[in-house]
């Protein structure tokens, strides 16, 4: 009796076998709301090929770009609590849960890129991550958003005084408000969704954003005015759900580390080029551009400078002085 039902008991296990969580696929959701030829996006393609190949499709990773999955505040609600894996955005975005981010986010701090670069992947960025890990996200590294550039409707900003009483669109940072509130104008936070709308009305008089950012939103046909007021240096935060990616296996980790550090690094050297290609770009659609001298921004980070004071009282002076510290060592 038992030898006739052997191969029958065989045949259960084998199933079961096959189709247990081990050997199941694993998909992952990642959501962003930047536009299928941003170069963040194409470097999420390139990582989620990566990590495909390199798990022979044990891995599946579901990319849902240009705001498929709501904008980017709900993208980082939704992987806060798991209901997708994965999300970059803009990492003032990510501010309202993390607010130690605001610690990079002040006015003039970074010269040029390199110095940027060097800031996020030192000492600081393993700060930052701690911050994440408490809030449930575990960080995957930062690409580059860029220099931030104030565009409007009204007139060409040639100096800080140009910018008093504009209504500009901002992110919801409250470094990022702040720093208008001091330069004179009149900061308005508002998800990206609803701002070419808002300008195509007269709602708000303008907005700051990298040019690459300006161009892919057509937001020159709304706007006459840009300026390189380059008043933040801007990152695209990468982050997973904490719980979601400590429950893979430690191979599949390393994997998706490895594969995300590649992509970085390809949509880094992407976005040097298509920041300059955009600004020629939109002169060539009619946009005016106008210079800011040095001497102009230098007085405008002067009277930024209580910025910095308020952020130490949010998220804690030894973050902001640390890094203050790694960015004069980097160059700043």
């Amino acid at each position: 009796m038992t030898a006739r039902l052997a191969p029958t008991f065989a045949a259960v296990i084998l199933a079961a076998a096959l189709t247990s969580p081990a050997l199941a696929q694993e998909k992952l959701r990642i959501a962003g709301n930047f536009v299928p030829d941003h170069s963040s996006s194409i470097a999420i393609q390139q990582f989620k090929k990566e990590v495909e190949q390199a798990t022979k499709g044990k891995v599946v990773i579901e990319v849902f770009d240009n705001m498929q999955l709501g904008g980017a505040q709900e993208n980082v609600s939704q992987t806060r609590a798991g209901t997708i894996a994965m999300t970059w955005v803009g990492m003032a975005f990510l501010s309202r849960t993390v607010p130690e981010l605001e610690a990079v986010s002040l006015p003039f701090l970074f010269p040029n890129r390199e110095v940027a670069y060097k800031v996020m992947d030192g000492p600081i960025g393993e700060a930052i991550e701690k911050r994440m890990n408490d809030k449930g996200f575990v960080s995957l590294g930062f690409m580059e958003l860029g220099p931030r550039q104030v565009t409007n409707s009204q007139r060409p900003i040639k100096t800080m005084a140009d910018l008093k009483g504009l209504k500009i669109r901002l992110q919801p940072n409250e470094t990022h408000l702040a720093t208008f509130r001091a330069l004179g104008a009149n900061p308005v936070a508002m998800d990206i969704r609803e701002v070419y709308s808002a300008m195509e009305q007269k709602v708000i008089d303008g907005h700051e954003n990298p040019y690459n950012l300006i161009l892919a939103s057509r937001f020159f046909e709304v706007q006459k005015y840009v300026s390189n007021t380059a008043h933040f240096f801007d990152f695209i935060a990468v982050v997973a759900n904490k719980k979601k990616f400590d429950s893979l296996p430690p191979d599949v980790q390393k994997t998706i580390r490895t594969a995300m550090k590649n992509a970085i690094a390809s949509q880094r050297t992407a976005a040097v080029k298509a920041d300059a290609d955009a600004l020629a770009e939109l002169q060539k659609k009619g946009m005016q551009y106008d210079a800011m001298p040095a001497a102009e921004r230098e007085a405008m980070r002067k009277a930024t400078a209580g910025v910095v004071d308020d952020i130490k009282k949010r998220v804690g002076a030894p973050l902001v002085d640390q890094v203050l510290a790694e960015t004069k060592k980097a160059g700043g």
